[in-house]
């Protein structure tokens, strides 16, 4: 078994209770949640959004060497729940909380999932939360909507033993949606620009070289819009192409990068309340970056 299909059997794993237990609907539903329910789209009042999104990302290139490299592996797996608070469906809260693991050192992919913590080649633990207002600006755009979150890191360091686990920033991310369903309902068109102001102490090392306070991206601004098209044989499964394109800017920091990721994925409604979303993307191209693959799995409720 080759290391791609590893991942993607261990990511897969990961679901296998929620695969269990959802029974699914064989009635098709006109308008299911993955169809009018975008992320451009917010929910009621009283009503739940919960959702559960892993990254893993693996690469063996990079631009600051050429060749092939070690291994490097970073896990991601992202809780965001939201409930509505308005009776016009303009303004939700919520909290997004964050855990990762990363091993290096041209470890297999999968050791991720081992979370072993051994010196010099591996780390894990939650690294971040962050409180979060989704919002409707424009009250007859209902398919314009942004969503506001302020990062607070749980970090020490960003570097332990030469091995990364997440940024020491303290970040305003603001994510801006838009969609267009065409006449038929076949194709859907949606859009998002994310941008993220990374703030805090400069990274600061020592006489080795070591990283023993701040944050590398700090006083940077990093913007990235994206395009994804699906299209939908039935309201209950789309098939989908994305583009990104990522671009840090310097606000004092001299560091600056960039990368561009061209991928596809698929969505299908397990219940009227449940889908399930897989996701694929190769890097390119980029500066001062990485150029690896993600391989991405989630689930999502809205009740």
């Amino acid at each position: 078994m080759n290391t791609i299909q590893q991942i993607l059997s261990a990511v897969l794993m990961l679901f296998v209770p929620f695969f269990a237990s959802a029974q699914v609907d064989n009635d098709e539903v006109v308008g299911s949640v993955i169809q009018t329910l975008t992320p451009s789209k917010l929910i009621a009042k009283g009503q739940y959004d919960i959702k559960w999104f892993n990254n893993l990302y693996t690469q063996t290139k990079s631009t600051f060497t050429d060749g092939k490299e070690p291994r490097q592996t970073f896990f991601t797996s992202t809780v965001e729940g939201y409930t509505g608070i308005s009776d016009t469906k303009r303004v939700n809260l919520g909290l997004i909380l964050e855990f990762r693991s990363n091993v290096i050192a041209n470890r297999v992919a999968l050791d991720v999932f081992k979370f072993d913590g051994e010196r010099g080649t591996a780390r894990s633990g939650i690294t971040s939360f962050a409180p979060s207002v989704k919002f409707v600006p424009f009250e007859k755009i209902g398919n314009f909507s942004v969503q506001s979150s302020i990062f607070i890191p749980l970090v020490d360091n960003e570097v332990e033993e030469g091995v990364f686990l997440d940024q020491k920033s303290y970040i305003w991310q603001n994510r801006f949606f838009y969609d267009y369903t065409f006449a038929s309902n076949a194709f859907q068109l949606f859009t998002e620009l994310n941008s993220e102001l990374s703030f805090g102490k400069e990274a600061e090392f020592n006489n080795a070289d070591q990283q023993i306070d701040g944050g590398f991206a700090n006083n940077s601004l990093n913007l990235t819009p994206g395009i994804f098209l699906s299209y939908f044989p039935s309201s209950k499964f789309t098939v989908l192409a994305l583009a990104q394109h990522s671009q840090r800017f310097s606000l004092g920091n001299n560091f600056t990068q960039n990368y561009t990721a061209l991928g596809g994925g698929a969505k299908y409604q397990l219940t009227q309340t449940l889908n399930v979303e897989a996701l694929y993307t190769d890097f390119v191209r980029g500066d001062d970056t990485g150029l690896g693959q993600t391989f991405n799995i989630g689930l999502r409720t809205v009740f």
